[in-house]
């Protein structure tokens, strides 16, 4: 398999330099530029050998690149595409990290509208809740989904390139449309991440706040722990997928309001039926993901 020359990493952090670090790996990266605005984490990234050169300048680091990662924030990434488009050579694959897909679609079609051949959108499924270029790891992708979600526009060549280029870091990729992807991803990743957002202040917002994280334990741990990701990325994931996101947070709010009467009513027949339903489909799910 042909090494990509020259990567271009806008944002270097976990997904990016995990990336790179991969490709480093099996020996399919010569050259990797990190892009950001934190000098700071970009010597750390050098320092790690994440990168080889760091920059501020995105325009200027895409010159003569032949894959961009756009690997920030989704908020950030029309911004960066406008800056990069008059420097991107012809064939330069582009694609990104995103966790939503149907705004990135739009965001590539109105920003590099003459490069989109070379566009493959995608969504790497290996997040963490830590954060910044010491959070790359080789082995991030192994074994774990990929889903790209192709433009109409996109060259099957473009696709098929990247496709290869994920599963050379172990990943496993499937191919969907972007609006059944923010459906899927809405239900099994958005929603989580706001509910444990809501639950972190709900316990914060009592008089014994403290004394309740004092003595929390192994299951409050487990619950919380993606309430403790990065503010700005999820905002701006609960703004771009907000209408899929909206109806699942609203069927949530539903099922919240039937523990409510259950335990109002001290129906125990109706908890017990109400608990065992989604204990057995959780004991079934975790079984099938080993």
């Amino acid at each position: 398999m042909t090494p990509v020359r020259k990567l271009v990493l806008l944002g270097t952090g976990l997904i990016g330099g995990s990336f790179a670090l991969a490709l480093k790996r099996v020996r399919l990266v010569q050259h990797v530029v990190g892009v950001g605005r934190n000098p700071d984490n970009l010597a750390r990234a050098i320092e790690l050998n994440v990168i080889d050169v760091a920059t501020a300048d995105a325009a200027e680091a895409v010159v003569d690149a032949d894959l961009v990662l756009l690997a920030t924030p989704v908020g950030q990434m029309g911004a960066l595409m406008q800056r990069i488009a008059p420097h991107l050579a012809p064939g330069c694959l582009v694609t990104d990290g995103g966790s939503t897909k149907q705004d990135v679609c739009a965001l590539f079609r109105e920003n590099l509208p003459e490069h989109l051949a070379w566009c493959v959108p995608g969504h790497p499924i290996a997040g963490s809740d830590l954060s910044g270029a010491a959070a790359a790891q080789y082995g991030l992708f192994e074994g774990r989904r990929v889903v790209l979600t192709p433009l109409a526009e996109t060259d099957p060549a473009s696709t098929a390139r990247i496709e290869a280029l994920w599963q050379q870091c172990g990943a496993v990729v499937h191919t969907m449309q972007a609006a059944q992807h923010d459906g899927v991803f809405a239900a099994v990743s958005h929603m989580p991440h706001l509910l444990a957002f809501a639950y972190m202040n709900t316990v914060l917002a009592r008089a014994d706040a403290d004394t309740c994280l004092e003595f929390a334990a192994s299951g409050f741990r487990d619950f919380t722990r993606i309430a403790g990701s990065h503010p700005d990325m999820w905002r701006d994931i609960a703004l771009a997928n907000r209408s899929a996101l909206l109806q699942d947070l609203k069927s949530c709010a539903a099922q919240l309001q039937q523990v409510i009467a259950l335990v109002e009513a001290e129906d125990r027949d109706g908890m017990t039926d109400y608990f065992a339903q989604a204990s057995k489909a959780r004991v079934a799910w975790g079984n099938r993901k080993r």
